[in-house]
């Protein structure tokens, strides 16, 4: 009698675009698959209907996959097509999107629980340099992950440490047909322009930056995976609910490790803000919670009220519903005015004295005013 989990191991899901890399691994892996009884290979084709020639590239992996099963290879394909609209993040991205949630969708449906992807090392190198130049936090740098479970489902790639010329010579020795995508010689999108560009020039110049930069990337993972676990279990005494940090007692960790623990909230959460928030608030909090002052942070969805941070709404942790903005003070009678929900000041109900300047108690300064002939604002 077989479990549902023997039927997940007798099935490995290969992605195929129909690219030499995929359809490389594609046959290593049906013709491993061979000597293994009741495991079977499903080639996993997303059909995104960008190119004039996806079709064509849906009909060679089917025929590759016919004519290989005719061979005596365990090996079947199936087909997902996909509609990618541009959110504003760009249509690579959004085609990203949608091929990883069809090839989830697809794994699924067969019953796989691995999903090997084609990236080899010279994708690690240049995804590694592509988030230098973006500048890319540790997790970035880290580049791609040789395995990774995401949606229930265990994403590996078995040849992220192999040489692109490792997996030429293997498509060579099998005489193995593959499909080029057209759009690999277009320079609008920043991988072409980094591998018909730069590359070339940067090999001629270091011979070793492939193997190089891909082991940079497994050593910043690796202390990424250490700083990771840190923060986590920094999390864990701090969390005082599953929304709720001890404001306080954070502020008080060094600046770095700050970051971490709130991105790691963040994640425990199912949040993932901007960038810029995570610098923004490990500054700005550990001031308020200083001077007993609440704050909210509309656009990171953070409110700061007794030394508690909150993820949720400004009426949850006793801030006035209305209140947009950020260093309010918890005695609004100790201060005159307080930081602005950009980083601006807010003044409030607050008029400009008659000498245009305002005194700033709580944060030991002043904001000075000054008659304009346009483009002012009014004096009170």
């Amino acid at each position: 009698m077989s479990t549902e989990a023997d039927h997940a191991a007798a099935v490995v899901a290969v992605a195929c675009s129909g690219g030499r890399d995929s359809i490389a691994l594609l046959h290593a892996t049906a013709s491993a698959a061979r000597d293994v009884p009741g495991l079977a290979v499903v080639a996993l084709h997303v059909h995104h209907g960008l190119s004039l020639q996806a079709d064509a590239w849906q009909a060679h992996v089917d025929d590759c996959c016919r004519r290989w099963a005719d061979a005596g290879l365990p090996v079947r394909t199936l087909t997902r097509r996909v509609v990618c609209v541009d959110d504003g993040g760009g249509i690579e991205a959004a085609a990203r999107r949608a091929r990883y949630a069809a090839l989830a969708d697809m794994a699924r449906e067969v019953g796989a629980t691995l999903v090997l992807l084609a990236h080899h090392r010279r994708d690690q190198a240049e995804t590694v340099l592509l988030q230098a130049l973006r500048g890319g936090s540790a997790a970035g740098l880290a580049a791609m992950p040789r395995e990774a479970w995401r949606d229930g489902l265990c994403w590996v790639r078995p040849w992220l440490d192999q040489p692109r010329r490792a997996i030429e010579a293997y498509v060579a020795h099998h005489r193995l047909v593959h499909v080029d995508d057209d759009s690999n010689d277009s320079r609008v999108h920043a991988r072409n322009r980094l591998r018909l560009d730069v590359w070339p020039a940067l090999q001629g110049a270091f011979p070793e930056a492939e193997a190089n930069l891909a082991a940079s990337a497994r050593r910043v993972a690796d202390a990424q995976a250490v700083a990771q676990m840190f923060a986590l279990t920094q999390l864990k005494a701090l969390a005082q609910g599953p929304r709720q940090l001890d404001a306080v007692a954070w502020s008080a960790l060094p600046a770095p490790l700050r970051r971490m623990v709130l991105l790691a909230w963040w994640r425990a959460a199912g949040v993932s803000p901007e960038g810029s928030w995570v610098t923004r608030l490990s500054d700005e909090v550990p001031l308020l919670v200083a001077r007993q002052r609440a704050g909210r942070w509309p656009g990171a969805g953070v409110t700061l009220y007794r030394g508690v941070l909150t993820l949720g709404e400004p009426c949850e942790t006793g801030l006035e519903p209305g209140e947009a903005q950020c260093g309010r003070p918890l005695r609004p009678e100790t201060i005159e005015a307080g930081w602005g929900a950009q980083g601006g000041v807010t003044l409030g109900d607050v008029s400009m004295p008659a000498s245009g300047v305002l005194r700033l108690a709580g944060w030991g300064g002043a904001l000075k005013a000054c008659r304009v002939p346009e483009r002012g604002v009014p004096w009170s």
